[in-house]
Formats: structure tokens, C-alpha cells, sequence
């Protein structure tokens, strides 16, 4: 949490995360207000510990804000969803999805970011924000759900592949950190109604 409690809501009981969507996000202007902060906090924190998240070092300020703007905007148009995890009053996890942009590609989307921090691994966060955007996924007529991860990252293709995600791809030493060479991992969940 940041100073002056601007990543807080509720009533500090950490029993198990409340997942918020992005129009709860901005119906409370002190959760809006300080959520860019926060999320910049976790991701910076991630970052800098190595997560796979597409950044080599921690992302600044300026480039969380304008994300979580560009994710924000696509939400309000039904491109995609936004949804923020807390335990208690600390916000400790986001995650969001977009709709693919190609006209032959707009029924799919994919799970661009899950982040959790590192405080909240193990209580079930990234479960109940995969399982919110799937869900906000499936309301929002997305057929194919995409995603990848990096190879070496265990726990999350564990996770994605519990709740139904499929492997259907792999780039052998792809993703390039400094001179370490990691498998980029393509991973789908098929939301289409089988009749």
C-alpha cells in the first residue's frame, strides 16, 4: 500500500480476495483516483523480482498510467475488461483481457496481463481474477480466450491450465531477458457454446 492509504478499501480483513471490475473501480473516486499508483506498485515490484509480464526492467509511471488508460477505454466500449483484486483494504492483484483488433479476429480476445503480488501469492488471487475475466469474457460474447506465458513461469501455466486453458503452441527461446532465453507458451480456453 502506498502512503496515505490510497490503495485501501474496505475493512482490512484479509480472508480472501474481492475482485472488483472496472466500472466499480470508477464508481469509487478514491480507489480511481490511486489505482494507476497501486497497480504501478505491484507490476514495478514484479518486474524487478523478473516476473514475465513483457517488461524487461520496471515499467515507469507514466507507461502504467497510459495502459491502464488505453485497457479503461477499450472496457468501456466492450474491447475488453479490467478487474482489481484486494485482501482487505491493499489492492494486490490486476488483471485484464482485450478484444483482438483485426476484423477476422474480433469474436477472440486475448489475457494480455495477470498480476499478483507477491505478498497475495498462494491466497488465491490469480485464480479469482482469471475466473472474473473469464467470466467477463464470456458475458462480453468472446469466443476464444487467448494468452501466453513464459515457459519457465510453472505457476501460472498450472493455473491456466486448471481452468481449462489449452496449450496449442510453443516458441522454443523466444522471449529474450538480457542473455537468458525463455519459451514464449501459447494457451487458448474455448468459450463457444458445444450444443
Amino acid at each position: 500500500m502506498t502512503s496515505g492509504g490510497i490503495c485501501a478499501r474496505g475493512d482490512g480483513a484479509d480472508r480472501s480476495p474481492v475482485v472488483l471490475g472496472s466500472w466499480e473501480l470508477a464508481s469509487d473516486p478514491a480507489l480511481r483516483d490511486g489505482f494507476a499508483e497501486c497497480a504501478h506498485a505491484i507490476l514495478a515490484e514484479l518486474v524487478a523480482g523478473g516476473a514475465a509480464l513483457g517488461w524487461v526492467s520496471p515499467p515507469s509511471r507514466d507507461e502504467v498510467a497510459a495502459l491502464l488508460d488505453h485497457v479503461l477505454s477499450a472496457a468501456r466500449a466492450g474491447d475488453g475488461a479490467l478487474r482489481a483484486a484486494y485482501l482487505g483494504p491493499r489492492l494486490v492483484g490486476l488483471g485484464y483481457w482485450l478484444r483482438h483488433t483485426r476484423p477476422t479476429h474480433r469474436p477472440h480476445a486475448d489475457l494480455e496481463k495477470l498480476a499478483v503480488a507477491p505478498s497475495a501469492h498462494g491466497r488465491g488471487t490469480g485464480r479469482a481474477l482469471t475466473l472474473a475475466l473469464i467470466e467477463d469474457a464470456r458475458t462480453a460474447g468472446i469466443e476464444v480466450l487467448t494468452l501466453d506465458a513464459r515457459g519457465d513461469d510453472e505457476g501460472a501455466l498450472r493455473l491456466y491450465r486448471s481452468l481449462g486453458f489449452t496449450e496449442y503452441g510453443r516458441l522454443p527461446d523466444y522471449v529474450a531477458v538480457g542473455e537468458d532465453r525463455y519459451d514464449k507458451v501459447l494457451c487458448a480456453l474455448d468459450l463457444r457454446r458445444r450444443g
